[in-house]
């Protein structure tokens, strides 16, 4: 089987590979086309700037071939965001591939002392459909790091409540994302991980 996380200009890339190499795969690390063309599933992670990141995506031509993809993808934090349809984060037309509108974590003056901006640490989850969330249970706990969130609607597959609720995963036809990091997450994270690799389309 043959894993690709694209390579571009977003942090993370290698903790995913090492969360990867622990469940005993191994990734290749590419912004080839054919490469990434040709995988069986791809991982499509980050931590970034949402603007500055679509740029780089469109001169590289990376934006039409993440579209095009028909194997599994996952996308992971920037990667669920820039997967949607537009960002508040400088004003960023993204990818598309799901409806969601992507907004910034707004805290009321009362809600300061409780929420920071980002939302940093642990958080359940719940919500949960389709096979990539098979054998983890309602409300388990996930590792997040971000300042903005995707709305919910039709392609939310599970939810997270931070200030209001939002989708803490996305998924639609081949294209699945998680706003959480599940190579940070431990056995459940893992776990997820797992699932992927193991989806069929």
């Amino acid at each position: 089987m043959k894993i690709v996380i694209i390579k571009y200009n977003a942090g993370n890339i290698r903790s995913v590979d090492f969360a990867l190499q622990r469940l005993g795969v191994s990734a290749l690390i590419t912004a080839d086309h054919d490469e990434i063309r040709n995988a069986d599933h791809v991982i499509f992670p980050g931590v970034g700037e949402a603007s500055t990141t679509m740029s780089y995506l469109k001169h590289h031509k990376l934006d039409t071939l993440i579209c095009d993809l028909r194997q599994p993808v996952l996308g992971v934090c920037l990667g669920l965001q820039l997967m949607c349809s537009y960002s508040e984060e400088n004003d960023t037309e993204c990818l598309g591939i799901f409806p969601e509108k992507v907004r910034k974590f707004i805290p009321q003056p009362e809600d300061t002392t409780l929420f920071k901006v980002p939302h940093m640490g642990w958080n359940s989850i719940s919500g949960l459909k389709t096979t990539l969330f098979d054998n983890i249970s309602e409300e388990e706990y996930f590792y997040f790091v971000h300042s903005y969130y995707a709305t919910t609607g039709v392609d939310t597959i599970a939810t997270c409540n931070y200030l209001i609720p939002f989708s803490a995963a996305l998924n639609r036809n081949n294209y699945y994302a998680t706003q959480f990091h599940p190579e940070k997450s431990g056995k459940t994270g893992a776990k997820i991980l797992e699932n992927f690799i193991n989806l069929k389309v």
